[in-house]
């Protein structure tokens, strides 16, 4: 017997998709909660399903148990689709954590983007659909371990910048060890920065370390004791970015998506450069990403969002104090 009739012993015949399934409203969704997680989707049932199965696990599932610290277990989740087809959130497997999300008691809000106007826009109108605190940009091809969410809610509220991130690990590179990048890891040592980043210099380098398992590499390496975190300094950051809303929204946003072709990347970029800038960034170490290794979906790339939007070249040094006459 098939599960779908399994699930329904009153069908005789097995059904091949989803009982119909409660997008939400716009209008009552936002509201001030303290997180919600933005997710952009396309062409990904089946990573979606696994992105959303990572969200559900992040609060406790036994009765009785402690809450996150910062009440991160009560997120928002919303879900924005621009598949081709039938959107992702409608396939049998993410329905189901759609509904495990919200038996958990977070609300979620399921839409439609369309037509695609570019990765930018995309991630503006999530922006717009959330009024919570911080907003929490996950990527469809990323799993969470459990705790992540309230150690990055932890690392954002001690740390007071604009965003923290964890980047992604992609586990078939786990025998891929590369010293040569462990170089460009560098802790802070206090709060946060502000920071100007620009092409050509070391600290643009420093996306190095997020590539294949290299941080996994650097995190074995370091040995925290469980519980522990530390925050390093990043150049930009992928696939899980927490951010201070109202500070993402003063640095601009995703606003600056007019500017763009529709078949731009690097528009995360783009927008923790701004953020880093007036408010500073960082990574927390450990990550608790690990990245689905799925083929891209952005297959169409005129340009680089972030060379439309940040200088290109470092400013001048200062000029050096005249001589003294004696």
């Amino acid at each position: 017997m098939s599960a779908a009739a399994r699930s329904d012993p009153g069908g005789a015949t097995p059904r091949t998709t989803t009982r119909p399934l409660d997008q939400g409203s716009t209008a009552e969704f936002r509201t001030p909660r303290l997180l919600d997680v933005l997710v952009p989707t396309r062409n990904r049932p089946a990573e979606l399903a696994v992105t959303l199965a990572g969200l559900a696990a992040q609060r406790p599932a036994e009765d009785g148990a402690p809450a996150g610290r910062y009440g991160s277990d009560a997120f928002g989740v919303v879900v924005s689709d621009q598949s081709d087809g039938e959107p992702g959130w409608a396939g049998p497997a993410a329905a189901a954590m759609v509904r495990v999300l919200r038996h958990r008691g977070h609300p979620v809000l399921l839409t439609r983007r369309l037509p695609r106007r570019g990765l930018a826009e995309h991630r503006s109108y999530l922006l717009d659909a959330s009024a919570a605190r911080y907003v929490l940009f996950l990527d469809d091809d990323v799993w969470l371990e459990p705790g992540t969410v309230d150690r990055l809610l932890t690392a954002i509220r001690e740390l007071d910048c604009g965003f923290v991130g964890n980047a992604v690990h992609g586990l078939s590179y786990l025998d891929d060890v590369r010293p040569e990048t462990h170089r460009h890891y560098a802790e802070w040592d206090g709060p946060p920065e502000p920071e100007r980043l620009y092409p050509g210099t070391p600290e643009w380098d420093r996306a190095q370390i997020h590539s294949a398992a290299n941080l996994l590499h650097v995190t074995e390496a370091r040995r925290l004791p469980a519980g522990r975190w530390r925050a390093y300094k990043v150049s930009w950051i992928g696939g899980c970015v927490l951010y201070d809303r109202s500070r993402l929204c003063a640095a601009g946003g995703f606003d600056f998506w007019t500017r763009l072709d529709p078949g731009h990347q690097g528009e995360d970029v783009a927008a923790q450069l701004a953020v880093m800038a007036r408010y500073a960034g960082a990574g927390v170490l450990p990550s608790g990403a690990y990245h689905l290794e799925a083929p891209t979906t952005v297959t169409e790339r005129t340009m680089e969002a972030w060379e439309i939007t940040a200088p290109s070249d470092p400013p001048p040094p200062p000029a050096p104090p005249a001589p003294v006459r004696r």
